[in-house]
């Protein structure tokens, strides 16, 4: 039987709008960027809300906290839950923020509520789902599910050319980094409580969104290098401008995503770095990051060949030298059936409507998929809109997504002596 709950709206809203005071961004942006001191006073805060509930806390070595509620039988795997609190530059309060914080209210309540656990739920907050430091998104939950392992944690650079490795042991983080990957099977089942990042939800007045499944992310890192000049001595027929090869790289990308025919396929350069970055130079060195998406692998691999290719053919026509690294190519991955079956009996017992989804932005459930069932609810997001500012959610719909989160959790933790 799945517990009377009473989620507090009020709490709730309140830890969400206290996280959103650590950033270092003036309100109402928020920026949160990995082992920064403004990071470290939000973890803070997390702890201590996470022991006031009266979870048991523990990190790892790359900075994933973890608060247990134990249950009746120890030995069971536990059921998880959470997201992340990190935030890209100049972003909005409820990306991540409420997966966590959304996670904690609804243990919260359940605890309020009377009901016991048989397995023990676990609520993980992830470090760096965002790929802002370090070039590489989700680094909590790569590293958990040992898609990244000790030596590539530790070949990772920010754009101050500072180590992962410095900087996380720095913050405090002093274990050993191969002690970070949970074996499969770890988690009974894993479910993340996210805004839905677009505007179908609220488009079809539909509260609930129950993720099937995240699309394929790929990240491209191409450095074009030619030979820099006075921009005013240097004739256009001598002149190989790393810059205007980069355009070219540009028109390229788009045009690959186009040339699929499909509407899931997207690739977008989000970053273009120019050295050495003056009006009256020719610029010598340009380093670009390309993402690429589809929710089928094989066309997202298709983009990927089609623009290595474009970049190849470019560099030799302008006698530039390319340099391609691909800094990740991630499966596709689809919800278990149980965390799902879990999510949808919640949405019948609250007589909530909710629509079936395919998420292609990519989260922390992406990498949990390799070590248990796992699967998402989305609650909508205003126009849209996120990554911004204006980001925002109702906190009625929030609480909405919170609840269905916290009878999926007892469903699938299951209650102590009630099979």
């Amino acid at each position: 039987m799945l517990p009377s709950l009473q989620i507090k709206q009020a709490r709730l809203m309140a830890d969400i709008e206290k996280l959103a005071e650590f950033s270092d961004a003036p309100p109402p942006a928020i920026t949160r960027i990995l082992f920064t001191p403004t990071d470290l006073a939000a973890r803070a805060f997390i702890r201590q809300q996470m022991r006031e509930a009266g979870l048991s806390v523990r990190e790892d070595a790359i900075g994933n906290i973890f608060g247990r509620w134990e249950g009746g039988e120890k030995t069971l795997p536990p059921v998880a839950t959470g997201s992340h609190i990190d935030a890209v530059p100049f972003s909005g309060r409820y990306d991540g923020s409420i997966g966590v914080l959304g996670a904690l209210e609804a243990v919260r309540s359940l605890k309020e509520s009377g009901f016991e656990p048989r397995r023990s739920i676990e609520l993980i907050m992830f470090s760096a789902e965002e790929p802002t430091r370090f070039g590489i998104g989700c680094l909590g939950s790569r590293a958990l599910s040992g898609c990244l392992d000790s030596d590539n944690l530790k070949a990772l650079r920010d754009s101050q050319n500072r180590s992962l490795d410095d900087i996380r042991r720095e913050a405090g983080y002093q274990s050993d980094l191969a002690s970070v990957p949970l074996p499969q099977g770890a988690y009974e089942g894993f479910i993340e409580l996210h805004i839905e990042q677009g505007p179908l939800l609220e488009g079809a007045g539909i509260p609930i969104g129950l993720v099937t499944s995240i699309a394929a992310p790929a990240t491209l890192r191409v450095t074009l290098k030619g030979e820099g000049g006075h921009a005013g001595a240097v004739l256009m027929a001598k002149r190989r401008d790393a810059l205007v090869a980069a355009s070219e790289v540009i028109l390229a990308v788009e045009k690959a995503a186009a040339s699929t025919g499909r509407v899931d396929s997207v690739a977008t350069v989000g970053l273009l770095k120019v050295h050495p970055g003056a009006v009256n130079s020719i610029p010598s060195r340009v380093t670009m990051e390309i993402d690429i998406r589809d929710t089928s692998q094989a066309p997202r691999d298709g983009m990927l060949a089609h623009i290595k290719a474009a970049v190849a053919a470019i560099a030799a026509d302008r006698d530039i030298e390319a340099e391609i690294e691909l800094l990740n190519a991630d499966p596709p991955s689809r919800s278990g059936e149980l965390p799902l079956s879990a999510l949808t009996v919640a949405c019948g017992h609250l007589h909530l409507p909710y629509l079936k989804m395919t998420s292609r932005a990519y989260h922390d459930t992406l990498f949990m998929s390799l070590l248990c069932p796992t699967a998402m609810i989305f609650v909508p997001s205003r126009g849209g809109f996120s990554h911004r500012p204006d980001e925002y959610t109702a906190p009625e719909q929030i609480v909405k997504g919170v609840e269905v989160l916290a009878l999926a959790l007892a469903r699938l933790a299951g209650e102590k002596n009630h099979e």
